[in-house]
């Protein structure tokens, strides 16, 4: 299997300025390709630095992919240091510096004459035209090697490795690697990974756990020849997962939990409604962050008051006083509330302390979630055990989901 490493270049991106989407976005589509990533790394806009990363990647792995590093200024220095590894020389071309002056000819600017700096390509290398920018890429091999560059914004990125390099790289290849993640809830990641450790040791597929905030994740991997061949070498454990994690699934191969729960609501042309105090509309968001949303999110209400929870959704004095809005009897009257007001068949309603400070003398991440569907009103009670409120905050939306997600597979 041909092995690649990603070296990602910029300053910018070790002082945090800029998040790396770079990278686990070529992760992901070389592994598609059969060709195996054994490292990533990040380096800043140093000459000696940015040497000795590619020439460690190159010590190591039979292709080293950069992005960034290409731009017009004095920083950008991708280009010269790998032509200077890789023993090529950088000649100015023609089509890249007509195509440059065109680019900035449409947008009705001036070209600074720094910018011809782009047009420089390493003479015996393959050129990849830059459709979305101004900067070329370039692969250069010498020595069964090859180093590739390409462009640092994401848009231009993207577009020039599925347009230009996949192709390129395509020839090269041989066999495929597939992946399928299970996603699961209400169970955690070292208890997940103690009922499936024997899946854990074998090599053809590999089974990782992950975890993620509020649910751990199972990638289970295959290599053959071609996709159908290595779809049976993961059946069987996709199987065994099955078996043995049973009702924690909620979807292998979805976005995540929202988009499991808008396709079953429109699956089975059901309607969901929220009611919200702690999430404060958290639940409503991400659930309409989903395509198709509106065809069955009925209505979300953020009753954050005590007086709106009686107002809107006809919560009882005598429940709130008796028991306080962090409680079960008030999550479950919440959800009741709710579904008759909205006319849904599956309402959603949260209570509890996000946070950083108690409330009603209960402690931060204690969470009450109450579900009406047509079995009735059910509710449950969690602790998320942190006192982060962002946290709190997604993982009871993250929970509440999954209870609307369940609610569904009983229709």
């Amino acid at each position: 299997m041909i092995s690649c490493e990603i070296v990602s270049v910029g300053t910018e991106l070790l002082l945090g300025d800029i998040v790396d989407t770079n990278a686990p976005y070529l992760s992901r589509e070389l592994a598609a390709m059969g060709i195996a990533v054994l490292h990533r790394s990040t380096v800043g806009d140093n000459a000696g630095r940015l040497r000795d990363a590619v020439e460690l990647a190159l010590s190591r792995s039979d292709i080293v992919l950069l992005t960034g590093g290409l731009g017009p200024t004095a920083d950008d220095i991708t280009k010269e240091v790998c032509a200077q590894v890789m023993g090529f020389e950088l000649v100015r071309d023609e089509e890249s510096e007509n195509a440059m002056r065109a680019f900035f000819k449409t947008r009705g600017r001036p070209m600074p004459e720094s910018n011809l700096k782009q047009a420089d390509v390493p003479l015996g290398g393959i050129v990849f035209r830059n459709d979305h920018g101004t900067a070329p890429g370039a692969a250069m091999e010498r020595d069964g090697k090859c180093v590739i560059l390409l462009p640092g914004p994401p848009n231009e990125m993207r577009a020039m490795f599925t347009d230009k390099v996949k192709p390129y790289l395509a020839a090269k290849t041989t066999g495929v690697i597939v992946s399928h993640t299970v996603r699961t809830m209400g169970i955690g990641e070292s208890d997940m990974a103690e009922r499936v450790a024997p899946l854990l040791e074998g090599s053809n597929p590999t089974v990782a756990p992950y975890a993620k905030q509020g649910e751990a994740l199972l990638r289970v991997t295959a290599h053959a020849d071609t996709a159908a061949q290595a779809e049976a070498i993961i059946a069987p454990a996709l199987d065994e997962i099955r078996s043995i994690l049973g009702g924690y699934i909620y979807g292998i191969d979805v976005a995540d939990i929202q988009h499991a729960v808008v396709q079953g609501l429109l699956e089975k042309k059901l309607h969901v409604a929220t009611a919200e105090s702690c999430t404060a509309g958290y639940i409503s968001k991400r659930i309409t962050e989903v395509a198709g949303a509106s065809d069955v999110f009925a209505c979300g209400l953020v009753t954050y008051s005590n007086d709106m929870k009686e107002k809107l959704l006809g919560v009882r004095h005598e429940t709130l006083a008796a028991h306080g809005a962090v409680s079960a009897e008030t999550a479950a009257e919440m959800a009741a509330g709710v579904k008759r007001v909205s006319g849904a068949e599956i309402a959603v309603a949260v209570t509890g302390v996000a946070g950083p400070g108690c409330s009603e003398n209960k402690p931060v991440g204690l969470v009450y979630i109450g579900i009406a569907d047509r079995d009735g009103v059910r509710t449950v009670r969690f602790e998320t055990g942190r006192k982060d409120r962002e946290f709190n905050r997604y993982v009871t939306a993250s929970r509440a989901l999954h209870l609307v997600w369940q609610s569904i597979q009983n229709y």
